[in-house]
């Protein structure tokens, strides 16, 4: 019953939302709420805009922030550059935009979330439209405003008119109206792609067999004979995508595979904002037009002098792969969370192994000294890298603009998951079933050369040994009792070495109050962790008091977490400390009793603190000891 009540109650809404009024009424809203009269670019800005930023200082948007991940750079910039600049009215709104890209590299998903984000918009107060009764394009009802009066109308109202009433309406008025503008009825209307309402789609096929009448409507042969003319608008069926797509969105997938004469029609409706169609004047259309295509395409369609004429009324903005490995992770999760391989455990880190290894193929070589792909893929996430600072990090990023727009897809990978997910009688994948299965579709792949899947091999190599080190590091952070409070134990203990050694006094020993000097080898197999040289050991002391300085004037409490390479030396030591009770546990057949109860509370602690099931912890250590008996 719950459900028919949902239905009742989404019907309701929809009955709460719905108005006509006459045009009169129309114009006092108007009068009112200004905003009514927006242009398509206008409502697409505003939906963007009402749900804010996820993060203020990087503007991301947070429309996006459920479905586009790592592309916050071109996000921003498809929004800032195009749709902000064309909803104030400035020439770009008068361009088609166009994403190009790399095949899965979200320029649809992008036009999808746009294309349902303005269905739910015209539901709201802000973004309602309101349109002509009975008007096939759901024309905007200013229009019936007659030209030589639009001037003191918009200084009345503080709106813009543009257009000028489609031939049925114009009929209409005539006809119906008997030129009564004020009785027109009005009404208000949701964009909907399902009902072909202030949404368009138009997607190339056979160009001889494909008519221009699915972009502007086609004669009705049914009335032709009663009303006798093609000119005549009851004789015309203006349902074409352009007439639809009017007040909304009209997208080209696929573009620039489009034959030239479907191209030709959005010369005009860019530049003047209206097209032809059949024998009538000029159709005024309100709409904002984006496409997407591959990068080949468009190459192609840019070498081609033809062109020009169309090219120039282009804003081309690139979507490149994602290049953070975290983002990548995300992707991931999200399409395998809308399966039915729920039921399958994806043990920690096999989603992140796969990460590392599409990441690299998509990345370049800087030409900084000292700086591999590894380097580069860490400092891109957002992780520290000794010997550079973010500086070095916006350089790399300038390096290459095409950085992004080739490599291996996200559809690929999620192919290969899905193909070790599938094997029958699984109960989890971890993340050396992952990469055999991505090093097994590497033979498959298409459009692969011979020089391409050495190298990709290659990758599959470095994101094994990147997990080979989290798998090492996962067992044996979980073979510390009490991780965290040893951890402390140990960087209070450094702290007191390097105060001491950075103000050249003793340190007192808790156990017997007997002052000492600093314990130098202790100091040292710390910092050596992180490879912290003998001459670069002073500097590192002295930044880390400086720190502590910092955090204390802040009224901020220094502690292991503050300082991120201190803590990865921390952790470092107290691993190689444990190593060989890590080695000898985790690699004995017959444990004895000792050895079988750290092995169960160590599984214990997997399972509840780092996400694994019994079977993955249990596979997790016999890799493990595998690797430490090396």
């Amino acid at each position: 019953m719950d459900i028919f009540k949902k239905i009742s109650d989404h019907r309701t809404e929809i009955d709460r939302l719905a108005w006509t009024g006459t045009f009169a009424e129309y114009i006092e809203m108007v009068r009112q709420r200004p905003y009514l009269a927006m242009t398509a670019h206008s409502r697409v800005y505003r939906m963007l805009a009402a749900q804010g930023f996820g993060d203020e200082t990087k503007k991301r948007y947070r429309f996006f922030d459920q479905d586009i991940f790592g592309l916050d750079h071109a996000i921003e910039k498809l929004v800032e550059e195009y749709f902000h600049s064309a909803a104030r009215r400035l020439d770009v709104r008068k361009r088609i935009l166009l994403l190009m890209g790399p095949v899965s590299g979200g320029k649809s998903t992008i036009v999808t979330l746009l294309k349902r984000g303005l269905e739910q918009f015209s539901r709201t107060e802000e973004g309602a439209v309101f349109a002509i009764k009975g008007c096939p394009m759901h024309e905007e009802p200013l229009h019936l405003i007659p030209q030589q009066l639009r001037f003191e109308v918009e200084q009345e109202l503080g709106v813009k008119i543009e257009g000028s009433l489609c031939p049925s309406c114009q009929m209409r008025l005539r006809t119906e109206y008997q030129g009564r503008i004020e009785d027109v009825l009005v009404e208000r209307v949701f964009i909907s792609e399902e009902s072909r309402t202030g949404i368009g789609t138009f997607s190339p096929s056979d160009p001889k067999s494909q008519d221009i009448a699915d972009l502007t409507g086609s004669i009705d042969f049914s009335t032709i004979t009663e009303f006798g003319s093609e000119s005549d608008p009851r004789a015309y069926r203006f349902d074409g995508e352009l007439n639809k797509a009017n007040r909304g969105i009209m997208e080209f997938q696929e573009m620039l595979k489009c034959d030239e004469k479907f191209l030709w029609n959005l010369l005009s409706l860019t530049q003047e904002g209206n097209f032809k169609a059949g024998r009538f004047a000029l159709i005024s259309a309100d709409e904002l037009i984006i496409a997407h295509t591959n990068e080949s395409e468009y190459k192609s369609f840019i070498a081609n002098k033809k062109n020009e004429a169309l090219q120039s009324r282009m804003i081309v903005m690139p979507i490149p792969y994602n290049l953070k490995v975290s983002d990548e992770i995300k992707i991931y999760e999200k399409l395998i969370g809308q399966s039915d391989m729920a039921h399958i455990h994806i043990a920690p880190h096999s989603l992140r192994a796969a990460a590392i290894f599409s990441i690299l193929t998509r990345l370049k070589e800087s030409k900084k000294q000292g700086m591999d792909l590894v380097k580069k893929m860490r400092m891109y996430d957002g992780e520290e890298v000794e010997g550079y600072k973010e500086a070095d990090l916006k350089e790399m990023q300038n390096e290459y603009l095409e950085e992004g727009m080739s490599g291996i897809d996200p559809r690929y990978v999620i192919n290969r998951i899905s193909s070790a997910l599938i094997r029958q009688g699984l109960q989890f994948i971890n993340a050396l079933d992952v990469l055999r299965a991505l090093k097994d579709g590497l033979d498959q792949h298409p459009s692969i050369t011979k020089e391409e899947r050495e190298r990709y091999l290659n990758f599959i190599s470095v994101a094994r040994k990147e997990y080979d080190d989290l798998a090492k590091k996962e067992v044996q952070k979980a073979f510390v009792y009490s991780f965290e409070e040893s951890a402390k134990t140990l960087f209070n203990n450094y702290l007191d070495n390097i105060e001491s050694y950075c103000n050249w006094g003793k340190v007192k020993d808790p156990m017997t109050g007997e002052e000492m000097d600093p314990d130098e080898r202790l100091m040292r197999s710390i910092e050596e962790q992180i490879g912290i040289s003998e001459n670069a050991k002073k500097a590192f002391r002295e930044e880390i008091l400086i720190r502590m300085s910092s955090y204390s004037r802040k009224g901020h409490r220094f502690d292991y977490s503050s300082h991120e390479r201190l803590r990865e030396a921390i952790e470092k030591k107290l691993f190689t400390d444990l190593k060989d009770i890590v080695k000898i546990t985790t690699s004995t057949k017959t444990p004895d009793e000792l050895q079988l109860k750290r092995i169960n509370e160590v599984i214990s602690r997997l399972v509840d603190e780092h996400g694994y099931t019994v079977s993955s912890a249990n596979e997790l250590l016999r890799y493990v000891g595998s690797l430490l008996n090396r």
